[in-house]
């Protein structure tokens, strides 16, 4: 490839010959940074959105909408998925006439989060990348667990996508004003598996056919604002944590918009799809999926983040993780049409 390669031939090659590598050895970051702010995602037929765990589980909730719920075992206890407070996807998503697979974020507890996969049936030798939405322990801990206990399952050489800055290290105050690190997976662990390739996330990044990382959200938004609790090091002084390199995955499915996976909205849920609208140049939505974190925030912020995702319309709505009750029982009461309550282990099958 030559230097004059556009983004759109670079998006095409990625999404005809499915060269995983291409994103990080043939377009560099400083350079997607520089070019146009579109970018056109191949578009997806079919779309299936497993969450193989979150905070939530319930073996009698019936399928609604687009979620199917798991279920078919032999036994009561078949269905009885592993839940906790944590979030981890298995995507699929059909381009051209192929499926291209990825998991995102792995949850806290492997054992758990084990069970799921083989209860969900969820073939890892299909998987064609991995990526982690950030440095918090409740998307990554089972992850090195899981990746050695599956290492014979992976292609050698998967790439795993992480955000910029994801080894620096993340932190959070107690009530106390103790100051907890709030990361548990170093590169060292993940490197001695000998499974994943790393690729550092730095601008919007293709990493299947198919399905963007965001890269960077700007917060445009006056009411989505960083907890203090949040901190950072710089040198031997905490600083305000950014999480400027947390990522979301946007899909944009045939004929009916785009599909966005959240993991913790730390830059804000309404950030980020505007993000990935201005990004893609799709203003439709179908789907918004995952962790909004409005747990415990102020009933004016709540009652923005909804009035402002009514007025995107987008076709469903699925508040899970770190949203909150009182966040999810307003989204439920305001949006009961688009509204899907999450729980662990439900696939959502959309199609065009």
């Amino acid at each position: 490839m030559t230097s004059e390669m556009t983004r759109r031939d670079f998006l095409e090659v990625t999404a005809t010959t499915g060269a995983l590598f291409l994103a990080d050895a043939l377009w560099p970051a400083s350079a997607l940074a520089q070019t146009s702010s579109v970018v056109a995602i191949p578009e997806a037929d079919r779309i299936v959105v497993t969450v193989i765990t979150d905070n939530l589980a319930d073996a009698t909730r019936p399928n609604e909408k687009i979620a199917r719920r798991p279920g078919g075992g032999k036994l009561p206890m078949d269905s009885a998925m592993h839940a906790e407070h944590g979030l981890s996807y298995h995507v699929e998503a059909m381009v051209d006439g192929k499926p291209h697979a990825f998991l995102f974020d792995f949850g806290t507890q492997a054992q758990g989060i084990k069970r799921n996969i083989d209860f969900l049936n969820l073939d890892f030798g299909k998987v064609e990348a991995m990526a982690i939405s950030h440095d918090h322990w409740d998307h990554e801990a089972a992850f090195v667990e899981l990746l050695t206990g599956r290492s014979t399952d992976l292609p050698k050489g998967l790439p795993l996508y992480l955000g910029e800055g994801f080894f620096v290290g993340t932190y959070g105050k107690r009530p106390s004003g103790d100051v907890q690190i709030l990361s548990v997976v170093s590169r060292d662990e993940i490197e001695r598996a000998g499974v994943v390739r790393i690729v550092e996330v730095k601008a919007p990044t293709a990493i299947v056919p198919g399905a963007l990382l965001t890269g960077p959200v700007p917060q445009v938004t006056d009411y989505e604002r960083i907890s203090p609790n949040f901190m950072a090091k710089k040198g031997d002084e905490f600083v305000q944590e950014q999480f400027i390199g947390e990522q979301s995955v946007v899909m944009n499915l045939r004929g009916k918009g785009l599909v966005v996976l959240t993991a913790c909205s730390h830059r804000g849920v309404i950030n980020i799809v505007k993000h990935a609208q201005r990004l893609t140049g799709v203003e439709k939505v179908h789907l918004v999926v995952g962790g909004f974190h409005l747990t415990g925030a102020k009933p004016e912020v709540i009652a923005r983040t909804v009035a402002d995702m009514k007025a995107i319309r987008p076709t469903y709505i699925v508040p899970a993780h770190c949203t909150g009750f009182e966040a999810i029982g307003t989204f439920a009461r305001e949006m009961p049409d688009q509204f899907i309550l999450n729980t662990a282990g439900t696939r959502y099958f959309i199609e065009s």
